[in-house]
């Protein structure tokens, strides 16, 4: 895929609605919440993770808040969703190393983020993004299902793929361009049953075995 249609394509995903804020957008308040809530997020849906931080939140929004739960304490509030043994542990974890090594504050820099337990590239991405405004781009299943079937940039893996995206996004998308495409991924470009027709960059897109057209 050429640079043209990849402008195209980034102009279009930035003029549609996702910009708009729905169900399907994680809820939070401060860099600590944020960091919670992207952790709790892996294997769960985001509407799901919404739903148990709305009250985890009320009552423990910050490191030392958290640590006062106790893991024990976490597991009651997280259990409905997956993995949620292993994220209570890290999350205590996590907020021992913030209130030891970090004055309670949440890193700015990628490679102390990704020190801590259960935080890996693709959430400290979302967070030097979101948070602090870095032009980063995360690649989750979504981003990387997309950028690999409609050719915009592909790689074997999640790393290629970002590196991939950070050499052929202009700046002035990548801010945001990483909430375009999850959301072109999730609600269009499905892993099953992508909807083509209702596709609004089909004509851009070079997947060679478009669905419904």
């Amino acid at each position: 895929m050429n640079n043209l249609k990849r402008y195209q394509i980034l102009c279009r995903l930035k003029n549609y609605n996702y910009d708009m804020h729905d169900q399907d957008d994680l809820v939070y308040h401060s860099v600590f919440e944020c960091l919670v809530a992207t952790l709790l997020s892996a294997q769960a849906r985001d509407v799901q993770v919404n739903k148990i931080t709305k009250n985890l939140f009320k009552i423990a929004n910050t490191p030392q808040s958290m640590l006062n739960l106790g893991v024990d304490g976490v597991k009651q509030h997280i259990k409905c969703i997956g993995l949620f043994n292993s994220k209570s542990e890290n999350l205590i974890k996590i907020c021992n190393l913030l209130i030891n090594q970090y004055n309670g504050i949440v890193p700015k820099k990628r490679l102390e983020l990704e020190s801590l337990p259960g935080i890996g590239r693709k959430t400290a991405n979302i967070i030097l993004n979101v948070c602090f405004g870095l032009s980063t781009i995360a690649v989750d299943t979504h981003v990387f299902r997309f950028c690999n079937r409609s050719c915009f940039a592909s790689g074997h893996n999640v790393i290629a793929v970002e590196r991939k995206l950070m050499s052929v996004v202009p700046r002035e998308f990548k801010r945001n361009c990483h909430r375009w495409l999850v959301k072109h991924g999730r609600y269009t470009c499905k892993s099953k049953n992508p909807d083509c027709n209702n596709c609004i960059i089909n004509d851009l897109c070079e997947f060679d075995k478009k669905w419904n057209i």
